[in-house]
Order: structure tokens, then sequence, then C-alpha cells
């Protein structure tokens, strides 16, 4: 009966450790970008969107406040991700920027190997950090 009890705790470990494994992958493997802004730029141009309920509504707020970003860090590769985070609005080139890259997960073959969803955690001028260190 202890094995048994045993056996079932370690199914059960084991499913809720893939479900949380594969629910929360991007937040798991998150990745902090510390650098400076060489992009940001709205991936399409303002338009109207037409439509009643809630649906088109969602989808023209994507619309409008999407965004691709581009980071140059530290060791010269530049990290790019799209975004719908408000705070990218703005954003400006030159300036210095700590940010959370979310990366799609490996089994979404054709997005694997790229971020999205990019969160701006601070934006500070570049000139201020390197006096203070």
């Amino acid at each position: 009966m202890k094995k048994f009890m045993y056996a079932l705790l370690l199914v059960i470990f084991l499913i809720l450790s893939g479900y949380i494994f594969i629910n929360y992958y991007s937040y798991i493997f998150a990745r902090k970008v510390e650098g400076i802004i060489v992009k940001v730029e709205k991936p399409t141009a303002p338009v109207a969107v037409v439509g009643t309920g809630e649906e088109s509504s969602k989808m023209a707020e994507k619309q409008l406040f999407s965004y691709a970003v581009a980071v140059k860090i530290a060791d010269g590769e530049i990290v790019t991700s799209s975004t719908e985070d408000r705070q990218w609005s703005v954003a400006e080139i030159g300036k210095c920027v700590e940010a959370k890259f979310y990366p799609y997960a490996p089994w979404q073959f054709d997005k694997s190997g790229t971020y999205y969803n990019a969160r701006l955690l601070k934006m500070y001028e570049c000139d201020e950090f390197k006096k203070d260190k």
C-alpha cells in the first residue's frame, strides 16, 4: 500500500511539474536585458478599426499598442522582441533600459528562439548610469 501511495504521489508531482513547465515556460526562462535602445517602432501604421463588441475592441487595442523593440547589450548582441507593453511608446533611441524579454516555447516551432511581450522595467539616461559607476 505504501509503494502505491509513493507511486501515486510521484505521478501527481510529475503531472503538476509538467503543467507548470508547459504553461509558465516563458516566465521560467525570461531574460533580463540591460542595454541601449537601438529601435522602437510601431510595426503597423495607425488605422481605424471598425467593429462592435468586446473582441473587436481587444483586437484594436492590440494593434494600437503593438511595438517592435531592439536593445543592444554590452557584448554587442541586439536583442529583439515584439510587445504590447504601452510603456514602450515613450521609449527613445539612445536611452538605456532594463527590460524583461519572454521567449517563445521550443515546441512553437515557427517562433522558437525569439522573444515576445518585452516588458520595460526601467529607462534612464545612459550618461547618468556611467557617472554612478
